[in-house]
C-alpha cells in the first residue's frame, strides 16, 4: 500500500523539493544533518525530515537514488521523536564508497555501517517497528531481496512517532537525491531469518 507523501510536513526543508508522478526530488542546504553528541562532540538537529505521524507497530519503507559525491551525503528514512531520540538509515557516503548506515539516538548516537558492493543505483530502506524493538533492513534489488542492518532498542517508544524521509549533506549544499516508492503499512512481517 503506498502513501501519500504529499500530505507529510518538513522538519526543516531543502533548499528544494520537486514533487514528481512517483515521489520528490530533494536538494539538500549546506551543514545539514542530524547527530548527538558522541564522539564528535556536535548536536546539529538540521538534516531535512518529510515525515507523518503513526501510531503503534509498523513498516515503513522507500526505494531511493541520489548522487553521492561527497564525504557524509547521505538519504534514506528517519523515525522521530525529538532532538534526542530517533533512528536514520539509508544510504551515506563515507571512505570514498556508499554505505547503509544506520544511527539510533537515545540522548547519544551511535553508528553502524555495511559497504554495499557495486555502487548500486537504487537502494531501498525499511524499519519495522514491533513494540520497542527497530528492525532495520535493505535491498539493493529494487525489493525483491532484503538483508538485515539491525535490530535496535528504541526508547522512550511512545505510541506515537514520526516517521518518514531523511536527507542530509553536512560538507556541502545541493546532494540531490530522489524518493520514490513511499509505504507505511501495518507490519510486513514479525520473520528476521
Amino acid at each position: 500500500m503506498s502513501f501519500d507523501i504529499k500530505t507529510m510536513q518538513w522538519l526543516n526543508p531543502p533548499e528544494k523539493a520537486t514533487w514528481t508522478a512517483r515521489g520528490v526530488i530533494v536538494e539538500t542546504k549546506d551543514a545539514s544533518d542530524f547527530w548527538q553528541k558522541t564522539y564528535y562532540g556536535f548536536t546539529p538537529d538540521s538534516g531535512h525530515f518529510l515525515s507523518t505521524p503513526r501510531n503503534g507497530d509498523f513498516t515503513v519503507e522507500v526505494s531511493f537514488s541520489g548522487q553521492y559525491e561527497t564525504l557524509y551525503d547521505q538519504a534514506g528514512l528517519m523515525l522521530r521523536v525529538d532532538e534526542t531520540h530517533w533512528v536514520k538509515c539509508g544510504v551515506e557516503y563515507t571512505d570514498g564508497h556508499m554505505h547503509f548506515s544506520t544511527v539510533v539516538t537515545n540522548d547519544h548516537s551511535d553508528w553502524s555501517v555495511v559497504m554495499l558492493k557495486g555502487e548500486p543505483k537504487v537502494v531501498s530502506a525499511r524499519i519495522t517497528r514491533l513494540g520497542d524493538a527497530l528492525f532495520i533492513q535493505y535491498s539493493i534489488d529494487e525489493g525483491k531481496s532484503w538483508s538485515m542492518a539491525r535490530l535496535a532498542w528504541f526508547s522512550p517508544s511512545p505510541e506515537t512517532v514520526q516517521v518518514g524521509l531523511m536527507t542530509c549533506s553536512p560538507k556541502r549544499a545541493g546532494f540531490r537525491v530522489e524518493f520514490f516508492d513511499f509505504k507505511l503499512t501495518d507490519p510486513v512481517s514479525r520473520e528476521i531469518h
